[in-house]
């Protein structure tokens, strides 16, 4: 008998090779270990409420005054909710057809992207248009309705950053695009190098592949660093000598934990440059309600903001996002207070800023407690965390815990990853998942866990990995940089 369409030799090849290391190997046996009773911390996806931070109190009133309308007619209401959620619950429910439960444009409540547009006006001095703005169902559907407006085949390129955040190997295998790897510098605090680019881009060339994009990650996933105004105009530029779309992923834009490199979004950079530059390059930005100090994941709410993108092709674009018909609506809520606060004056204003500063103080801190505890192990070397939500450390591992991994069938860092989930309960991503330099091994860790566990868990590491290297260390040497 013939296999039948869902069996697993007559699936996609894309969907088998498309990989997702976040929720991966490492993920599945700590969800299996918790089903035993085991302790678990998830670090391994940027996941703030899971790990304890709280919602903010301002988007929630308002989101559940426009879930449970009947609430505003109640005459107590002004009992519970403040009189400024209440006017903007009202305010956002006349954007809507029917509230929640209707269906919205495709590409979102015009009421709310034009609030987005408002935002982005002034982050960044430049006017921006609601009707090239789409809101999404997170940013990640976003990065995919783009990819896929770009990959028609595998001879299509995209140049992405190693260690990249696996959305987008993933989503290039599922296209049938080819991955161009270009490798960011972990001894320049994870810095890219523009004659790198170049050569990546003239070797794909050279085996047939026509370099569509390139994405850039700032601040980034999974390493942390923030890119200087110096850097996104040499990228820039580059975009613009050898004609890619720049993909700006810059969902981590709020999570900023020094001042020398404050985020500076591609689009201001790009219109500060000018003509020909500002009038050429095609650039697509995302931002996403999932980051910053609001962390609602679950929400999935998102945008992405075309720029110099002709209009045949946002009308493709919009007939693409017409076929799922509606973006979630609660999350586009979402998003529009994300992008409007309450203001000084508001009710909710003092409020709204001290839960808002009180988080981002934490991740601060928290950064620099999961740098320097990192720092202080045996064989681990780890940048300061500038921006995002990870650390990603190196792991010199010693030569025979990667015969040992060998021996089991276990790429290198999963084998210590597997090692330190069992002995801590600590679960994150090895770096391999992310892709890392040949010979040079990393995980990812959040730095979201409470504050007031950060030093335990920091305890915890550095007690098994410290036993991990004495019981593979033989002074052979490491790997290493």
């Amino acid at each position: 008998m013939p296999p039948k369409p869902l069996d697993y030799e007559s699936i996609n090849e894309n969907v088998k090779k498309s990989q997702y290391a976040v929720r991966g190997e490492l993920y599945l046996r700590a969800s299996e270990l918790q089903k035993e009773g085991k302790k678990i911390i998830f670090t391994n996806v940027g996941n703030p409420h899971a790990l304890g931070q709280k919602p903010l109190s301002f988007p929630r009133q308002v989101v559940a005054l426009c879930q449970a309308p009947f609430l505003l007619d109640d005459p107590n209401v002004g009992l519970l909710f403040p009189a400024d959620a209440i006017a903007r619950a009202k305010h956002y429910l006349s954007l809507t057809s029917g509230g929640l439960g209707a269906y919205s444009d495709s590409r979102g409540l015009p009421g709310v992207r034009k609030e987005v547009a408002e935002f982005i006006l002034k982050r960044d001095g430049y006017p921006s248009d609601p009707e090239l703005i789409y809101l999404t169902d997170g940013a990640s559907k976003g990065v995919m309705q783009i990819l896929n407006t770009i990959i028609s085949g595998q001879d299509d390129g995209i140049l992405v950053p190693v260690p990249q955040y696996p959305l987008y190997s993933a989503t290039i295998s599922l296209l049938g695009g080819t991955l161009v790897p270009y490798f960011l510098e972990e001894t320049a605090n994870w810095g890219l190098d523009v004659n790198d680019l170049r050569q990546s881009v003239a070797q794909a060339r050279y085996r047939g592949i026509t370099v569509k994009a390139m994405v850039i990650i700032n601040p980034g996933n999974p390493t942390g660093q923030c890119l200087s105004e110096a850097n996104l105009v040499e990228i820039l530029r580059f975009c613009y000598e050898e004609n890619l779309v720049l993909i700006g992923d810059e969902v981590y834009q709020q999570n900023i934990y020094q001042d020398e490199r404050p985020f500076i979004s591609s689009k201001k950079v790009l219109m500060d440059l000018g003509p020909p530059i500002s009038k050429e390059v095609q650039l697509v930005s995302f931002h996403s309600v999932s980051k910053g100090y609001y962390g609602e994941c679950g929400q999935r709410g998102g945008y992405f903001e075309m720029t110099n993108i002709p209009p045949q092709t946002v009308d493709e674009i919009y007939k693409v996002a017409s076929i799922s018909l509606s973006p979630n609506v609660p999350a586009q809520i979402f998003m529009g207070i994300m992008m409007k606060p309450p203001q000084p004056g508001d009710i909710s204003h003092d409020q709204f800023v001290r839960e808002s500063k009180g988080i981002l103080e934490s991740l601060r801190r928290r950064a620099r407690i999961m740098t320097d505890g990192f720092n202080s192990c045996r064989n681990v070397v780890c940048n300061f965390t500038e921006g995002a939500m990870y650390s990603f450390p190196q792991i010199r591992l010693p030569p025979r815990a990667i015969e040992a991994a060998k021996q089991v069938g276990k790429v290198p860092d999963v084998f210590y990853c597997l090692k330190l989930l069992e002995a801590t309960g600590i679960s994150t991503v090895p770096g391999s998942g992310f892709g890392q330099k040949e010979g040079v091994f990393h995980l990812r860790t959040t730095i979201l866990p409470a504050e007031e566990d950060m030093p335990a868990i920091m305890d915890s590491f550095k007690k098994f990995n410290d036993e991990f290297m004495e019981q593979y260390e033989d002074n052979r040497g490491y790997s290493r940089l």
